[in-house]
This record gives C-alpha cells, structure tokens and sequence, in this order.
C-alpha cells in the first residue's frame, strides 16, 4: 500500500511499559477511489487500519506531535492572540492568507491541513514567525477527521476568532466521479459537507470569541455565479432540484442536479451550495450569536495548485490570458492579503456579503447569482445537509 493510500491522520500511543506497543490507525483515503471502487456509504472506506509493532523504547513523537508547533495554548483565551482556523492553509490562497494574518503580530493562524510536513515546510518557506501558527490535521473528505479536528483544536485550549473555510478540490477533466469516505461525490463532500459540518461544530466557539468580533468566511467562486461572463462559460453551475444531492450524491447519482457526471460543473456546484450556504448562516445565526458570516471571490488566481488537474495547455495559456487580455489576474500573495482583510478588517464586518475587489475602487460587496439568492432553495438544501453529516434526522 502506498504513502497515499493511507490517510496523514495517525496518532501514537503508549505506556511506561517495559515493551510498550505503538498502534498507528489510518483511514483508507478515498481521493483516487473511481466509482467502480467504492459503494455508497462504503463500509471498506470506514475500515480503520490498524498496525501493531512491538518496540524496546519509549515510542517516537508521531507527524502529529513533530510537526504541529504550539498545538496547545499555554494561556488563558484573554491572554492569547486572537486566532483563525484556515482549511487548506498549506498552499495556495489559505497560505498566503495566513501569511499576511500572521505578518501583523496580532493573529495565531490554526493550518487545518491533511499533510503536517507539507503544512510545515510552507509556512517556513514564506517565512511565517515560529510560534505565530500552529497545525491540526483536517481531512475533509471524512466527517469522521472533521468531528476529530474539532475535538483535538477544543482539546487545544485556544480560543476562536475566525473560522475560514477554503480548502477546495477541483476536477476539471474527470471522467469518473471520485468518493470521500462517507460515499458522498468527492467535490461537493469535501467543499460544501465537510465545511458545513465544520461550521456547525464550531459556532459555540465562534459565538464565545474574545474579540467579540467573530468572523466565519467561506470562499466563493465567479465561477458558481451565472450573473458573470466567467460564470456562463460552459458547464454552468445549476443544482436543479436537488434531487441528486438528496441522494447523497452517491455512485448512482453523483451530481447534485441528478444528471450525468462532470468534473467541471461538479466543483461549481460545490461553489454555490458554500455562497447559499453563507446566507442560510447569516439568516438563521448572525443576530443571536453576532458572529458575521460572509463569501468572498479574491480574484482570478490563474497560478495555483488548485489547477493541478487541468490539463497542460490549460494552464500553460490561462495565466497570460489574464494578465494581458482581461486583466483579471490576481497572485497568490495578493488573494491572500485580500482574505485576510475579510477575516480581519474592521470596514469589512458586514454579515451576509459577497466581497469582490475592483481595480477602481477596491473592495465592495459584489451581487450574487439568481440561484445563489433563492433562499428558498439554500433552505432545502441546508436541511439535506444536515441529514447528510448527521446533525438532523
């Protein structure tokens, strides 16, 4: 079985023994796992892995414990920086944001990553100060490594500020669906279901922040709005009547409208089901705990890993095309300093926004898509939700 096959979720344990055992329990990664390989709601998937090996000496510090620096706070929540938890902070946009957050000296930057030493070496490599970050491992292709993050970061003793949503898998030229563990498409389980669940987790923390400016940030697309010329470029995002997502968007049926597969479209409707699911939030949480919920779209980030998937040419002509034709181009470093004004600036607190940036005048709460604003349909597709993560019957 290959690194790969095995998830970075492990944990070691042990007793002053005088042959004391280690047991390693992974999860088998569905990321790569085609349809023909996993049944929904697979029990295979949710078989742990158990290794065993008897050692002569004190067991040896697990990734988890290498890897995570100041995992624990060591004061008070008063006394602490304030601090933000960024899904998929170990590259692209979430590292960059975390960089500029952790560059003011005034936040703790919690990486909710599934690779520690990934997560680790990227924060060195931008030069992220020792002891401004701390890393969690999240896998959010599992609600089980969603429900362990959110008991390891309780566990941590720090305190909670801002929760960022924006780690993102993105399959454009997929024939075949791929599955989380849990059975759902693994698109709209890992961008949408495993951030939900996350959120929900974590509302009591974000309600009790110590700011007493909370913050929850889920990251948007152009592409799911249908209101832009990006969003009308072909497959357009469109959830129907939901009845695939009803489903659970298993093997079957793995597309939330009920229709045929596409990678593409896919990750848009992930994209739109996060930006309802922003506004569900703002309606029914922002005035009785006052945490402000809000989307954003940070630019056109024609470099990222996110397109690690596309095909060569694809990303070979993308990135010149906005820089000099529409001249919507936007580096990383640059997105990323205008996700961390959304977590962070005061002028930026309004719950229920869509921020966009203009070259004129800056940022400004853009308009959403017609389906994103009918919230009649957020409100369906937010109880599926919770049916499907099991937060309702």
């Amino acid at each position: 079985m290959s690194a790969k096959s095995v998830s970075a979720r492990a944990q070691v344990s042990g007793k002053a023994q005088a042959a004391p055992a280690v047991a390693v329990f992974g999860r088998v990664s569905s990321r790569a796992m085609p349809a023909p390989a996993l049944a929904a709601r697979s029990s295979v998937a949710r078989t742990p892995l158990v290794v065993c090996a008897a050692t002569a000496t004190a067991p040896s510090p697990s990734l988890a414990d290498k890897f995570k620096p100041n995992a624990n706070a060591r004061v008070p929540a008063t006394q602490q920086k304030q601090t933000a938890i960024i899904t998929g902070a170990s590259s692209g946009l979430g590292l960059n944001a975390a960089k500029a957050l952790a560059a003011t000296g005034e936040w703790h930057v919690v990486m909710a990553c599934r690779d520690f030493l990934k997560a680790e070496q990227a924060a060195q490599k931008v030069g992220m100060p020792a002891g401004s970050y701390s890393i969690l491992h999240l896998d959010l292709s599992s609600l089980e490594s969603v429900r362990q993050f959110v008991q390891n970061f309780k566990a941590s003793g720090r305190r909670l500020d801002a929760l960022v949503c924006n780690a993102a898998v993105y399959l454009p030229t997929a024939k075949e669906p791929r599955f989380t563990a849990d059975g759902f498409e693994l698109s709209v389980g890992t961008n949408h279901l495993g951030h939900f669940l996350l959120t929900n987790l974590l509302l009591d923390d974000l309600k009790n922040a110590p700011n007493k400016q909370p913050r929850c940030i889920i990251v948007g697309s152009i592409t799911g709005n249908t209101n832009t010329l990006a969003g009308n470029v072909p497959p357009k995002a469109n959830l129907g009547d939901l009845s695939g997502f009803a489903a659970g968007v298993p093997a079957a049926n793995p597309m939330m409208d009920g229709q045929e597969f596409n990678g593409a479209k896919a990750y848009k409707d992930s994209k739109v089901a996060c930006m309802m699911t922003v506004r569900q939030m703002h309606q029914r949480f922002h005035d009785a705990t006052g945490v402000t919920f809000a989307s954003l779209y940070p630019g056109c980030i024609a470099e990222t890993g996110l397109f690690r998937e596309h095909v060569p040419l694809f990303k070979t002509l993308f990135p010149p095309f906005q820089k000099y034709i529409t001249k919507g181009y936007v580096s990383e470093e640059e997105a990323g300093r205008r996700l961390a004004a959304v977590i962070s600036d005061p002028k930026l607190n309004k719950s229920g926004a869509y921020w966009s940036w203009s070259s004129s005048t800056g940022s400004f709460d853009n308009q959403v898509s017609e389906e994103v604003a009918d919230d009649a349909k957020a409100a369906k597709l937010w109880e599926i939700s919770s049916k499907l993560v099991g937060l309702s019957a």
